[in-house]
């Protein structure tokens, strides 16, 4: 039996329009120079650029802890076993601690991934100085966001869904895409279900604050949800859940905001495509027609910076002003 072979197919995300927004040569490392890179045979450059494009920053990486353990959480309550607070919280705390020391001793170049959702620092990778205090502070933005998620009502909504109204939570790539004007459109959210009275309610969890930028993100779920249920997008209903400041934001989708969000998508496809050699096969042009951002706060959270000769440049080097600028998940994304 022949074995399955991987291809770079084109195919587009909100995530994947951001980083093409924020620098060019970034998203040519990112999704075609790191291509094979996980191969046996694959070169030097390749591996490395694999290695790093999986590494995230202290920001995102709390991020993820929330969002893993509140998955879990929800995953117990479906399958009705009892959820421990208390041991959330110190498995979401031990973790981290083994996901620090992981990353500070830089073991992901030898060892592999040690887990699925983490890899590393690239605090750690370019030896950024980063306070004891700003690390601790790290572990509190995961502990009062779990804290607020388990003392919410979600707790208790979730435990009042039968069986039937479970959708998905968050259930990867594999299945959460749908196919847009011949693309592959990848959407994953974080929980979906039908509520009382039969609609689908998605719900996506956010650790930081309300950005420009977040309403396209749940647009996008709310087709791909049209698109695998069979109901009107307009019919979704759309929650973004701040679990940090205890927010809750309905998002509405309407047939203008759909359209809206169409000529977003189009011309996003566009511009990518644009840098192609060959569109049927994902080919790109050279490396060189990818320019390097002249916004230097990208490249002092971008993984690549020493494939782009700027490893030296840290939010430490550019001040407080630059390091206090939002990270490019929070910033409006600009359409390319």
């Amino acid at each position: 039996m022949g074995q399955n072979v991987i291809t770079n197919d084109f195919s587009w995300s909100k995530s994947r329009h951001e980083k093409f927004s924020g620098c060019r040569r970034a998203y040519f490392l990112h999704y075609y120079g790191s291509w094979g890179g996980w191969e046996n045979g694959a070169s030097e450059e390749a591996r490395q650029l694999f290695t790093l494009k999986r590494l995230a920053n202290r920001f995102n990486w709390a991020g993820n802890v929330v969002h893993a353990h509140i998955r879990d959480v929800l995953r117990n309550i479906q399958a009705e076993r009892a959820v421990d607070g208390a041991a959330v919280l110190r498995r979401a705390h031990q973790l981290m601690q083994r996901d620090w020391l992981y990353s500070r001793s830089k073991s992901y170049w030898d060892e592999g991934k040690r887990r699925p959702d983490f890899t590393g620092l690239v605090e750690h990778e370019y030896d950024e100085p980063v306070a004891k205090e700003e690390w601790l502070r790290n572990w509190q933005t995961v502990e009062q966001g779990l804290s607020w998620f388990l003392a919410s009502p979600w707790i208790e909504r979730a435990r009042s869904l039968k069986a039937h109204e479970w959708l998905e939570v968050d259930e990867g790539a594999q299945k959460s895409n749908f196919d847009m004007q011949g693309v592959k459109v990848f959407a994953i959210p974080d929980f979906v279900f039908r509520d009382e009275s039969g609609h689908v309610t998605v719900v996506d969890w956010k650790t930081g604050k309300m950005r420009e930028g977040y309403e396209d993100q749940v647009v996008g779920y709310a087709l791909y949800l049209a698109h695998r249920y069979r109901v009107p997008p307009e019919s979704v209903r759309c929650l973004l859940v701040f679990v940090n400041q205890a927010e809750e934001v309905e998002v509405r989708v309407d047939a203008a905001t759909v359209a809206r969000y169409r000529v977003f998508f189009e011309e996003s496809v566009r511009s990518m495509q644009a840098l192609l050699l060959n569109a049927a096969q994902n080919v790109p042009v050279e490396a060189t027609q990818f320019p390097k951002t002249d916004d230097l706060r990208e490249c002092a959270r971008c993984a690549f910076r020493r494939a782009c000769g700027r490893q030296n440049v840290t939010f430490a080097a550019l001040g407080a002003e630059a390091a206090n600028a939002p990270l490019p998940e929070q910033r409006a994304a600009s359409a390319a």
